[in-house]
């Protein structure tokens, strides 16, 4: 959460995938909730952002199939995938869901979901990487041929989909009209 807050995302969205470990229920869930959010809001003071970014409450492989299906572009990150995220053309302006699995990797069900709702599986290399360090490299990759890196708006939501127990989450990308406020 930290990082992907302070890299520009703009909605972490906990996903509770088939081999995700850590399962958020009750108190336990509320807590991890709660700490998350105020990760997100305090990486948002030390990066300087207009505007915090969301932390939704945690959804299904379904319920998250329904968001990619409505996004200008959803990508899962693959080990497997045989085209490199650098590649990966990006829509001119709308949102953009990435979907960062568990440790254990996505299963193949869940990546047919996907696949179903119109995503596009892409790699980050050769290497495996962690899910934190995956999720914050594909937004940093993205997030920077969008224009939100530069100075003046981007027309990008970057949205970021990853399991609970991780410090990571779902990710979004687009900067406001103006410096105040957050971006719709």
């Amino acid at each position: 959460v930290e990082t992907m807050t302070e890299v520009g995302v703009d909605e972490i969205i906990p996903w509770f995938a088939r081999r995700t470990v850590t399962r958020w229920r009750g108190d336990r869930g509320d807590r991890s909730l709660r700490r998350w959010r105020a990760t997100a809001r305090e990486a948002a003071k030390q990066s300087r952002r207009a505007w915090v970014p969301e932390v939704a409450d945690p959804v299904t492989t379904a319920a998250l199939a329904r968001r990619m299906s409505g996004a200008d572009l959803a990508v899962v990150l693959h080990q497997e995938a045989g085209r490199p995220i650098g590649d990966l053309p990006l829509p001119e302006i709308g949102d953009v869901v990435l979907v960062v699995g568990p440790e254990g990797g996505i299963t193949s069900d869940e990546l047919a979901e996907f696949d179903a709702a119109g995503a596009v599986q892409v790699n980050l290399g050769p290497a495996v990487l962690r899910t934190s360090t995956a999720g914050t490299v594909a937004a940093g990759v993205v997030l920077s041929r969008t224009g939100r890196w530069r100075h003046g708006p981007s027309r990008h939501r970057l949205w970021r989909a990853s399991r609970p127990g991780s410090s990571e989450s779902r990710t979004s990308a687009e900067d406001p009209p103006h410096r105040t406020g957050r971006p719709r």
